[in-house]
């Protein structure tokens, strides 16, 4: 890794692996966001006439359909935020939520809230536990750094297989560049990579899965963007997003009731986040999202050095979190000491899309120029 240094402008440092820095000591991600994602941002008056014609253009296209689009529900603040913007915007969504048997008990309520303020029809999916549970101790023993996988997956495809069957073409997202600009992807591999998840399952899995339904390289690369036409769109991305500013809207409006720390609505993923990676992996997942907050001016860098001095995990927090974990897992204390242990690896250790990937990604750029103009239409 070398010599520790951490970027002059936000908070990313060397535990990005890839990370690199200018003259100045700015890192490449602030220059990213810069030279690349602020173009796509327009949290100003040039962003009101481009979504409005993104919601027209779904609300024609869904005309006469039962849904005009669909949208995931996690609970957490910029899903509910959209979801009940959506209402706003004279939208018909399908809310999708995925049960993987994570959820806070405040996510529930949360999610409650915003269904029934927007009179929404809500689908919740529940997953097979028992092979979600084997598939998150295959990862476990793994030892790769995105333990978030079997979950994401799960629920990207319950998305894809929604919208198919209520023929949803347009599916929006919560995501936005304002709270997640910065993105190291040394620290991950895509959860939609279902060859990767597979060959992690066959190697370490003691149960075949037969109720779990992921979406293959063909499906998310061809058959739903060309053959369906299918569309992903981030609406908060053409909005002046802020997340202090949409908790308090949230809460004044639905009286939605925040988490104690980024991602509380999913044990999982708080324990994974604040406990696994950073002791496995050395990686802070607080530093992209303060580093983003930075760079999108909701955010001083001081105030966010602040907020990393402060402790990762209360020590009685981490325990009850820990005996809760293993519990669920059904697997003793001792266990769960030895995977901490174990020998870490790489996505890239196991069988991956990467090549299929590189090969579409070589088509695009052929086709656009043929066409003489760009093709970005994939999720």
């Amino acid at each position: 890794m070398g010599t520790y240094q951490i970027c002059t402008r936000c908070v990313m440092d060397t535990s990005d692996p890839e990370i690199v820095f200018d003259e100045d000591g700015v890192c490449n991600h602030c220059l990213h966001f810069d030279n690349v994602q602020a173009k796509q941002w327009f949290p100003g008056e040039a962003g009101k006439p481009k979504l409005a014609a993104i919601l027209d253009t779904i609300r024609e296209d869904g005309r006469g359909n039962e849904y005009d689009c669909i949208i995931g529900l996690s609970g957490g603040v910029d899903s509910s935020y959209l979801a009940v913007k959506l209402k706003e915007f004279n939208l018909r969504p399908l809310v999708v939520h995925v049960d993987a048997g994570w959820n806070s008990e405040l996510a529930v309520s949360n999610i409650e809230k915003v269904v029934k303020h927007s009179n929404y029809d809500l689908h919740t999916h529940v997953m097979n536990w028992e092979e979600m549970r084997d598939l998150q101790l295959s990862y476990l023993k793994a030892g790769v750094a995105n333990q978030d996988v079997p979950q994401d997956h799960a629920f990207f495809a319950s998305m894809y297989h929604f919208s198919v069957k209520h023929r949803i073409k347009y599916i929006l997202s919560g995501g936005n560049i304002a709270t997640e600009a910065v993105f190291p992807t040394a620290w991950h591999h895509s959860a939609m990579d279902a060859i990767n998840l597979k060959d992690i399952h066959r190697k370490y899995g003691a149960r075949p899965m037969k109720d779990y339904r992921t979406i293959s390289f063909s499906e998310y690369y061809f058959l739903y963007p060309f053959v369906r036409g299918m569309r992903t769109f981030l609406p908060l991305n053409f909005m002046a997003y802020d997340k202090e500013a949409a908790l308090k809207y949230l809460s004044d409006v639905i009286g939605y009731r925040p988490y104690p720390r980024k991602h509380g609505e999913s044990v999982f993923t708080k324990f994974f986040q604040n406990h696994y990676l950073p002791v496995r992996f050395g990686y802070d997942k607080r530093r992209p999202h303060l580093a983003s907050l930075i760079v999108s001016g909701q955010m001083t860098r001081d105030e966010a050095l602040r907020k990393l001095d402060e402790p990762l995990y209360d020590v009685d927090e981490l325990e009850l979190d820990i005996e809760y974990f293993c519990k669920k897992l059904r697997i003793p204390r001792r266990e769960f000491d030895e995977l901490m242990q174990a020998p870490i690896h790489h996505a890239s250790d196991f069988k991956t899309w990467n090549g299929r990937q590189q090969f579409a990604k070589k088509m695009q750029r052929i086709v656009q120029r043929i066409l003489g103009r760009s093709l970005n239409i994939y999720s």
